[in-house]
């Protein structure tokens, strides 16, 4: 098989065989699917029993830590479709036989950590995954009903009181295809009875919660039983106690295996003696896999771990991966590692993780040959502990191309960044959660294509410390407050940009990415996303952008109805609104904005359809109900308002007879007697009728003058009589001088009915343009028009005070000779 191909399987398989066991302990290869309806958990409840009355239809139930004692035959009855049931930590008793009759359907069952002194008798077809461990029983034997369990796949079985394993223990899963046992007492055994593990011919993994401290070679018996088997996974749970004596060949089983692949130790002690011979046993072995978890190392020898060599053995080892993850020293000096990387030439993972490493042993990991992956997360390495200056380096790292230093002490990022270029085929180098700063400027290596600084504090200067080649770069955690397209301009190869965690408050419009296809912005300050942004993002294929604080206005508008969301990882349930008040915590996709309230142009076209509807209805009100001349009547009493605000200083120095000298035909007189004179006289106006006001004996253009001279303002009901009358024309004459040389607004004109303008005389023409300039009011018929009409005269009318009116002196009759000739 390929190197890299080895790789990248094994890398895999370390990284999610810890999780894959626990899970198959809890859920094993079970296949009923259960929802949440279908689920219930009644741990923590103080429950004494079973409750009653439970839904027919769960699936899964949880009664874990309760105070339930037994199981009888009808507690469960009421439950046919239960496939998951947990009663742990209950000091359960007893279980009766026909207590599960009623539960066919049941694939995984939990009645671990309890006080049940004999294996339950169990009979479902469809168990798979069954757990019996941490009890108080005194023996492993399985029942005659086991034979029927013909799906079971994982076994955990555990009693601090079952000491020893007898061949009639497992006879009933001979023919049961059982693919995982767990045997977890956690003491010394007493007695193995060899075969009683090769009976299961299916096994594939095997764990063991116990010391062989004094009977070592029961350890033996079981490695050559678990040879007859299929089983290619060891893991030994407290293998040695602390300070246990045991002789070295106690792993020379190992060497005769034929099937192990994977070979776990997890809270064992160990001293060099016994590490060394493991590990010289293991190299002679099949094992691929060789891990260590939480273990304790004690230094028994001067030499330390001492493998130049194995004696009797000239083949290379077959490990591929090594894993040594929290290391508890149990001298205050870090070991002596001695081993001839000869012996380990298809290496190509090794972890180191939590061993409180401050320097790395010189030519020890540095010179294997096919390491490909090299993880020293969690030390307490800095830069010249992982390039010790005291090391005669002769081959660094030749195949390295991962690296991984999270969680250590490192400083100088320059000074890392020089010392890559040693590592010739490094592509990945993870610098996470240290101390680093940017000291001076970095230089990469081209080679080097992923990085990352993740939770350091580098501010908005980190972009400028980059390399060029870099195409998956994570800088989450760094203290950015800026992303903008000046930042990233250098990163024309990027693919994969990581700003998670940071205090960025938008995205730049002008964003150009053309590569990149996966940006993880969450848990920023965004409260918006521009449309434009992501227009320079054409290849990208996720997008992770929850848990910011969205403002749900118009501005998100668009994300929410238009964004492709198969790009997000995290949707829906990462977004949702921060603002405004009334939607904060809703979620971002149950926020609909009207499509009207949000589109520019819809609204401008809705606007101008409103106006031009709006304008049309007034206009046809204004037609309809005569709004020209109400209009015209406001305007006129607005003009006489202003005007008599503005004449005011001048009219008090004048004084009048009368308010208004009324011209008018003969032919009119009815309107004028039975309406103008009584209405504006009631108000207490003073009029100038030539039929009662004339002297009798003067020329009656002396009493015309007069008249127009000693008023205030002249009114003229004009009509088609009014033109014909000789009378009326001398009087529109004087009141046209007057108006023209002395007071223009002394005139008013009362159309009885529509005159043109341009029917006037001749004679007339000034006045005939001053009829065309001069507001005139109109009389309707209209008794609503009537009101505003005597509303409007008579304010025309009221300036002038009744009791200021004085007989002005008359003009000269030669200017009124005068003005006559050159009118003929």
């Amino acid at each position: 098989m390929d190197t890299t191909l080895w790789s990248c399987l094994l890398s895999c398989l370390l990284l999610f065989i810890a999780d894959a066991k626990h899970l198959q302990q809890q859920t094993g290869p079970i296949t009923c699917k259960v929802s949440r309806a279908t689920s219930m958990d009644l741990s923590y409840k103080h429950l004494s029993k079973v409750p009653r009355n439970l839904p027919r239809n769960i699936q899964e139930l949880d009664l874990s830590r309760n105070n339930i004692y037994s199981l009888h035959d009808k507690d469960l009855e009421g439950l046919p479709d239960l496939c998951i049931l947990k009663i742990t930590h209950n000091g359960l008793l007893d279980i009766s036989p026909s207590a599960f009759l009623g539960n066919i359907k049941l694939q995984l069952l939990n009645i671990s950590f309890n006080a049940l002194r004999t294996i339950p008798e169990l009979s479902l077809p469809d168990l798979r995954v069954l757990d019996v461990s941490e009890n108080l029983y005194g023996s492993y034997y399985l029942g005659k009903s086991y034979t029927s369990l013909l799906n079971l796949a994982f076994l955990a079985l555990g009693s601090p009181q079952a000491r020893s394993i007898n061949l009639t223990d497992f006879a009933s899963l001979h023919a049961i295809p059982l693919q995982s046992l767990k045997l977890s007492s956690g003491v010394e055994m007493k007695l193995y009875e060899h075969g009683s593990i090769a009976q299961l011919t299916m096994l594939q993994e095997l764990t063991l919660h116990m010391t062989f401290c004094e009977n070592p070679e029961i350890f033996g018996n079981i490695l050559q039983d678990l040879n007859k088997t299929n089983a290619e996974s060891l893991t030994l749970v407290k293998f040695f106690p602390d300070i246990c004596n045991v002789s070295n060949g106690i792993f020379a089983g190992f060497r005769s295996l034929g099937h192990l692949k994977s070979l776990f130790f997890y809270n064992t002690w160990f001293n060099s003696s016994v590490m060394t011979s493991l590990v010289r046993n293991v190299i002679q072995s099949p094992v691929k896999i060789l891990s260590f978890y939480n273990i304790t190392f004690a230094q028994d020898t001067p030499e330390g771990i001492h493998i130049p060599n194995v004696p009797g053995y000239n083949k290379p080892g077959n490990i591929r991966i090594i894993v040594f993850q929290t290391i508890h020293h149990y001298q205050y000096n870090f070991p002596l590692i001695n081993v001839n990387v000869t012996l380990f030439p298809y290496l190509n993972y090794v972890k180191f993780s939590g061993t409180g490493m401050s320097i790395l042993p010189c030519n020890l990991i540095s010179a294997l040959p096919s390491l490909q992956v090299l993880d020293l997360s969690d030390n307490l390495l800095k830069g010249r502990g992982l390039w010790w200056p005291s090391c005669s380096f002769s081959n660094v790292f030749p195949a390295l191309k991962e690296l991984y230093v999270r969680s250590n002490k490192f400083v100088d990022l320059q000074f890392i960044s020089n010392h890559t270029y040693e590592m010739k085929n490094l592509n990945k180098l993870d610098l996470s959660t240290n101390s680093l700063r940017l000291m001076g400027m970095s230089s990469w290596p081209p080679h080097l294509t992923e990085l990352s600084l993740s939770d350091n504090s580098l501010g908005d200067a980190a972009f400028s410390y980059l390399s060029p080649y870099v195409e998956i770069v994570n800088l989450s955690h760094t203290g950015i407050t800026a992303l903008t397209q000046t930042a990233v301009s250098q990163l024309s190869s990027l693919k994969h940009l990581f700003l998670s965690s940071n205090s960025i408050s938008s995205l730049p419009s002008d964003l150009s990415l053309p590569d990149l296809e996966e940006l993880h912005i969450h848990q920023n300050i965004i409260n918006t996303l521009n449309q434009n942004t992501f227009e320079g993002l054409p290849r990208l294929k996720r997008l992770k952008a929850g848990r910011n604080p969205f403002a749900c206005n118009c501005d998100i508008a668009w994300f929410v109805t238009s964004f492709n969301k198969t790009l997000l990882t995290d949707w829906p349930s990462d977004y949702t609104c921060s603002s405004p008040h009334d939607l904060a915590g809703m979620a971002l996709e149950n926020y609909h904005p009207g499509w009207v309230s949000c589109t520019p142009w819809i609204q401008a076209v809705i606007s101008v359809v409103i106006i031009i509807i709006v304008t049309g209805v007034l206009g046809y009100a204004f037609y309809t109900f005569d709004g020209a001349w109400y209009l015209q009547m406001l305007w006129v009493w607005l003009r006489v308002k202003r005007r008599g605000y503005q004449e005011a200083n001048r009219l008090r120095a004048a004084a009048f007879k009368y308010h208004a000298f009324i011209s008018y035909s003969q032919k009119d007189s009815e309107w004028v007697d039975t309406q103008l004179v009584p209405n504006l006289e009631a108000a207490n106006f003073n009029l100038c009728i030539h039929e009662r006001d004339f002297v009798p004996g003067d020329w009656i253009i002396d009493n015309i003058i007069n008249c127009v001279e000693d008023s205030y303002k002249t009114l003229f009901v004009l009509s088609q009589n009014f033109v014909q009358s000789e009378w009326c024309n001398y009087e529109l004459f004087f009141a046209q001088h007057r108006a023209l040389s002395i007071q223009q607004d002394s005139l008013v004109f009362i159309l009885l009915e529509p005159i043109p303008a341009d029917s006037l005389p001749k004679k007339f023409l000034k006045l005939r343009t001053l009829l065309r300039q001069q507001t005139y009011m109109e009389w309707h018929k209209d008794e609503r028009k009537q009101q505003v009409f005597w509303t409007n005269l008579k304010a025309m009318l009221q300036v002038a005070d009744k009791s200021m009116v004085l007989e002005r002196v008359a003009k000269e009759v030669t200017e009124l000779c005068h003005l006559l000739n050159e009118n003929e």
